[in-house]
């Protein structure tokens, strides 16, 4: 369907169109992205209907089945890139799109207890930490350095694209399941999308260098961390982005204070969200479309500085319209930060330490997404929006300067 390797060097997007193995990876992931939010999706309807007990009110039902998905992320998230490094890459992928298609399609035939519910969470969330790492480690394996730009950015906006229409789509895609007149039309669509994401990348053929030797799994995480202290650029690029990764988590609570503030229903939050993903989706498109026109450009630190504004703006508008706009910018800014840094880790990572510092990366992102939601909470009930709002702007504006201040002399010459 696509040409084994680009036949002549293109700029962009248009290098990675010509490339098989990346599409057929894209492709993968994004079916495999979809899948993830429907399936939470899913899991939300069977606990409400089928697996919920008398006795346990659906909030906290709703809170055990949200810890059964979080928790793995914080237990395995790095022990995940050292499995990364041992084994093939293509075979974590697919195997883990292959086994949590099969648990999910397991679901009609074991007991209907919350137990069990659980359990089918937490193991569908321990395998998804291998499928991260892997994913990021194999695309320096078969993009070219200077396609690198352009690849993250296309992951990255599908990946923001996913999010936004996978938990807006959900329901729906459910709701059509039902009229294929089988009690368990769900179940099969949802485990169907995880196997139809390994079948593409079956055909999927790269070189990779792995590790032989027999180690300690201790000892190969521990030289996964000193690698990161060493190596001050991959630190301070991988700080920018759990930084951005915690401004997006501390977003979801804002965004119900603001909602509020404009005097719609809670449940409208989801449009700041969506508004702040499709300016992700628009940054990351011109960073790849024009990513070698912007070279030089300090793109990390005008990121910071958008996403500052914003935030600080958040606080004197009161029109829909502009909170929307504001939003939008705020996730312009993010992937001003997002994409360069996710590039330059790939580019200076050697291939034997990819699935360790994409492992840690990953774990950290992790622990970004979940840790603001109660802090922001409770930062918010004590001190009012306003005051939040002031702290994080200042708080993103000296982490820009600071991470700029200590690479910018490096990221110039490789950004």
């Amino acid at each position: 369907m696509f040409p084994t390797e680009p036949t002549a060097f293109n700029n962009g997007f248009a290098a990675l169109l010509k490339n098989r193995n990346f599409m057929l990876l894209w492709i993968g992931q994004l079916i495999s992205q979809l899948a993830d939010k429907v399936l939470l999706i899913l899991m939300i309807d069977l606990l409400e209907k089928k697996y919920l007990p008398a006795n346990l009110s659906e909030g906290t039902g709703r809170f055990y089945l949200y810890m059964a998905f979080t928790l793995p992320a914080i237990f395995f998230g790095s022990a995940g890139g050292v499995i990364v490094d041992r084994m093939p890459k293509r075979l974590i992928m697919i195997g883990s799109d292959l086994i949590r298609g099969l648990l999910t399609l397991c679901i009609p035939f074991l007991p209907r207890q919350l137990g069990i519910l659980l359990a089918l969470n937490f193991g569908i969330s321990t395998v998804t930490q291998f499928f991260a790492p892997a994913e990021q480690a194999t695309i320096p394996l078969m993009v070219k350095r200077e396609n690198l730009m352009a690849a993250n950015a296309l992951f990255s906006s599908t990946m923001m694209g996913a999010l936004i229409v996978g938990y807006a789509v959900g329901k729906p895609i459910l709701h059509w399941a039902e009229y294929l007149k089988f009690e368990f039309g769900k179940e099969i669509l949802v485990g169907g999308f995880y196997l139809l994401s390994a079948a593409i990348m079956l055909p999927i053929h790269f070189k990779e260098d792995r590790q032989t030797s027999v180690a300690n799994p201790l000892t190969e995480f521990l030289q996964g961390w000193r690698y990161l202290k060493q190596n001050g650029l991959i630190w301070n690029a991988m700080l920018q982005i759990v930084a951005l990764y915690c401004v997006f988590a501390a977003l979801l609570e804002l965004s119900i204070r603001l909602a509020a503030k404009l005097n719609l229903e809670q449940t409208d939050f989801s449009f700041f969200v969506a508004a702040a993903g499709v300016g992700m989706v628009l940054g990351a498109g011109i960073i790849g479309h024009f990513g070698q026109k912007l070279h030089r450009k300090p793109l990390p630190l005008i990121g910071f500085i958008f996403m500052a504004v914003a935030l600080g703006m958040f606080i004197f508008i009161q029109n829909l319209a502009l909170v929307l706009g504001l939003s939008v910018f705020l996730g312009l800014g993010a992937a001003l930060i997002n994409v360069p840094m996710q590039t330059l880790i790939q580019q200076n990572t050697p291939p034997a330490m990819h699935g360790k510092v994409f492992g840690f990366q990953n774990h950290a992102i992790n622990i970004a997404l979940s840790a603001p939601l109660l802090i922001t909470t409770k930062l918010v009930n004590a001190f009012g929006l306003p005051v939040v709002l002031s702290g994080m702007s200042l708080t993103v504006l000296v982490i820009g300067f600071w991470t700029w201040h200590n690479t910018r002399r490096v990221l110039q010459d490789m950004i």
